[in-house]
């Protein structure tokens, strides 16, 4: 495996581990020189201590009196040295001649070294390299009785000895630099085996690679992408998420609560739910959305949700539209065979003769469909909505129901967007039949359309069993339903629009004991020049 293809773990645990041996390495050479210094340090202080120690033993003051001082003083110097551990002890006279040496032969030849401290009357300490190689000595006067110097005293350790100290503890230094980089190393293996188990695996290409495809997807993709974390703020949102939900696309929305951000109830419910949703309508101001959920877990704890947001606006009012046209079509035919029924009559009553009856039976027909296309046209100069609204009163014919419209109905084409127009009213007229379908005979449902002071006023009564009021609410809310297999979104579409516009409802009862909805949408009416 070459390191381009290592993972991102492989990679950190050899990091890692180089820099800990470097480390270790560097704090095991920087011990090994503290104890060299510290080695050293104790060396002088020792060889200073026995010197200074030799310098004022009697026995030594008095044999450099004697004739013969080597005879006494070298025994005496050989067992002092080898009961210190030191390397030798020369006693010499201020001449440099010396009285003692381990080596006997050496006896009578001149000291090899500074002594000038030492004949001033100071000790002091040195390293020089003598007989038996370099070595760590001291030099110490020795004072007579009268205080003046008779003799001098030199202690030393040498340097080969000082190193065969150090590594008598070189073991003890191994060790612990063997226990610091086995704690390191296994530390170093179970942070990379963490890592290896968050990162799959995968090496820095891998995930550069699939960073790039993940940030393309989500500035591509056709959905809106919401994630949220387990304590419901935003872990991620993608450009088309933002769009679709009316999030300025500069704002940072990241780890911020989801109920912060002026978002829809019924998303906001969706996603706090953490319940699985599919294909879930969910009308936001000016949108039909239709959401799906996933929430997703890890070992078994819940880290939060996955929602996918399409936008379905359009889908939904050329679904509107469909419906509207679909019942128009019923209605035609119904109203088409009806048509060749009374034709059929009309026909049979010419063949018997009866003329009179049957021209009378015809313009009946013909004014009565006359008088309600005049009525809606003359008010209603939006074709659109004066198309709709005699569709729906075929439809509403058809089910036994007489709808009609309020003679002072009056509005302009272009007051409102058509397709907002045709949403109200088509959707409260729909509402209003559904609503008198189980109540007695006469059905009636009025319709006014009126644009005045600066608004659009649609207003729909039934004399249906009518809507209690602690129920007005609900109405428009998505989902809501007085039937038992509705969906309740007829009303909610109404609602959308009238957020939209900034308008607002009115829901009481109706003068023949039914529900009146009046929907009141602000418009900028133009004055004549």
């Amino acid at each position: 495996m070459t390191a381009r293809k290592w993972s991102i773990a492989a990679q950190l645990f050899a990091l890692q581990a180089l820099v800990v041996t470097l480390l270790v390495a560097a704090g095991a050479v920087g011990a090994a020189l503290l104890a060299r210094a510290d080695a050293r340090e104790a060396a002088t202080d020792e060889v200073l201590a026995v010197a200074e120690t030799v310098a004022r033993s009697p026995e030594v003051i008095a044999a450099l009196r004697a004739p013969d001082p080597a005879a006494t003083l070298q025994p005496y110097a050989e067992s002092v040295r080898t009961g210190t551990g030191t390397d030798f002890v020369v006693v010499m006279a201020p001449n440099r001649t010396r009285y003692s040496h381990p080596d006997p032969a050496r006896v009578g030849q001149p000291f090899i070294g500074d002594i000038g401290p030492a004949l001033a009357g100071r000790p002091h300490t040195v390293v020089n390299t003598g007989t038996l190689g370099e070595s760590v000595r001291a030099v110490v006067p020795v004072r007579g009785t009268d205080g003046a110097v008779t003799g001098l005293v030199s202690v030393g350790i040498t340097t080969e000895s000082i190193n065969q100290r150090l590594l008598g503890r070189a073991p003890a230094l191994l060790a612990v630099t063997a226990v610091v980089l086995a704690l390191a190393g296994l530390s170093s293996w179970l942070l990379s085996r963490r890592l290896r188990r968050q990162t799959h695996g995968l090496g820095p290409a891998q995930m550069t690679r699939m960073y790039e495809y993940y940030d393309a997807v989500l500035h591509s993709v056709g959905e809106g992408l919401v994630v949220v974390d387990a304590g419901g703020r935003i872990a991620l949102v993608n450009d088309e998420g933002r769009r679709l939900l009316g999030i300025d696309p500069d704002a940072s929305v990241v780890d911020r609560p989801l109920t912060g951000l002026g978002l829809p109830p019924a998303l906001v419910e969706l996603v706090t739910s953490g319940r699985a949703a599919h294909d879930e309508l969910i009308l936001t101001g000016d949108r039909a959305l239709v959401a799906n959920q996933r929430p997703t877990a890890l070992d078994g704890h819940a880290q939060g949700t996955v929602l996918t947001l399409r936008d379905h606006t359009e889908l939904r009012a050329l679904s509107s539209e469909l419906d509207s046209v679909r019942g128009l079509t019923e209605a035609l035919r119904a109203q088409a065979h009806e048509a060749a029924n009374r034709l059929h009559t009309v026909l049979t009553l010419v063949e018997l003769g009866r003329t009179d009856e049957a021209v009378r039976l015809a313009t009946e027909e013909l004014a009565l469909a006359q008088q309600l296309t005049d009525q809606v046209v003359g008010a209603i100069a939006e074709p659109a909505l004066a198309a709709l609204l005699l569709g729906k009163s075929a439809q509403a014919a058809e089910r036994g129901v007489e709808l009609s419209v309020d003679p002072q109905s009056r509005l302009d084409v272009g007051a409102l967007p058509t397709a907002d127009l045709l949403t109200v009213v088509g959707n409260l007229v729909d509402n209003a039949l559904e609503a008198v379908a189980t109540a007695e005979p006469p059905r009636r449902v009025r319709v006014r359309v009126v644009a005045t002071d600066g608004e659009v006023v649609v207003e729909v009564a039934d004399n249906g069993p009518g809507l209690p009021p602690g129920q007005v609410a609900d109405a428009f809310r998505r989902g809501w339903s007085t039937k038992r297999a509705g969906r309740g979104l007829g009303l909610a579409l109404v609602g959308q629009v009238v957020a939209r516009h900034g308008g607002r409802y009115e829901v009481g009862p109706a003068p023949e004991g039914g529900t009146v909805f009046r929907i009141r949408l602000p418009v900028r009416l133009e004055t004549p020049a």
